[in-house]
């Protein structure tokens, strides 16, 4: 819409499955409609929501050769040949699934242009927050600069998620604001799972688990590469037993060899830790194994 705003034509957007459900049904013979209509109503943009719906890779073994899906594509791909002059109509489409898609839709003439949506960073995620946060109630407590610059590798729909769940912990706490605590417990839920103060643990769990996330701690500490301690706690939350908490300073396009092998240090400082203390390892060091 932003794309049709700027080049100031008109726009048009329909979902892959729909299209699929709309035009399939009858084969190829109504395929070619919608881009007449575009072609005499140019200029135009038509946007085309999940396109691997209806372009996936032909021959995949998915129906037989005369599959109405198939028929669908090759009369789209018709359609969108690039040889004819003057339409002044251009097509986008969106999809996560670029690995499923029939060559033929990419070549050039057709979808020749190609732009990767990667996750925000820090300033994309600091306008995202201001965004979602514009009209709930917060006090000044609240940095969102603080929670972009930590929440790295989160995308719109998690932030999004993050200021939802921070208004509904400050209504559960009866406040009319969100405060820096809220927003706290929610990046957290968000990024580890929800807490599980009903969990039982017997006490010789509570003080492995201690022990093994200050041995988490305690390396980290030492490791120069490796990002800073945030939180450390054996309170059950999502999969985990307790966790150490480290988030990174900046965001990071290139990682060095050092970084990874400080992370791998960190990882089995639990594992070092139990056997150091008890002489042995428990199944809590799996999810640091799975980590490596």
């Amino acid at each position: 819409l932003g794309v049709a705003g700027w080049a100031c034509v008109c726009f048009c957007v329909m979902g892959g499955p729909v299209f699929l459900e709309v035009f399939c049904v009858v084969g190829a013979s109504r395929c070619p409609v919608p881009f007449p209509k575009s072609a005499k109503m140019a200029p135009w943009l038509r946007f085309i929501e999940e396109i691997d719906a209806v372009g996936r890779r032909c021959g995949s073994g998915m129906g037989v050769g005369h599959d109405e899906r198939e028929q669908t594509l090759n009369q789209i791909l018709v359609e969108m040949d690039g040889f004819q002059q003057g339409t002044n109509v251009i097509v986008l489409a969106a999809t996560n699934r670029v690995d499923v898609l029939d060559p033929a839709l990419l070549r050039p003439g057709r979808f020749d242009r190609r732009v990767n949506i990667d996750l925000p960073d820090r300033p994309d995620r600091l306008a995202i927050l201001k965004v979602h946060f514009a009209k709930k109630p917060a006090d000044s407590s609240v940095d969102l600069d603080a929670l972009a610059a930590k929440s790295v590798g989160s995308s719109g729909a998690d932030l999004a998620n993050i200021a939802n769940e921070a208004a509904i912990v400050a209504a559960r706490h009866d406040r009319k604001v969100i405060t820096g605590s809220d927003v706290t417990a929610a990046f957290e839920k968000v990024a580890i799972g929800p807490e599980r103060k009903t969990k039982i643990m017997s006490d010789n769990e509570k003080e492995l688990t201690a022990y093994h996330e200050a041995g988490h701690a305690v390396v980290s500490r030492l490791c120069e590469h490796s990002d800073p301690v945030q939180k450390i706690t054996i309170v059950p939350r999502g999969s985990a037993g307790g966790y150490v908490w480290r988030v990174a300073e900046h965001d990071r396009v290139l990682a060095s060899r050092s970084y990874y092998l400080d992370n791998i240090a960190v990882a089995l400082g639990g594992r070092i830790a139990e056997e150091l203390i008890f002489g042995h390892v428990s199944t809590g060091a799996s999810m640091d194994i799975q980590q490596l």
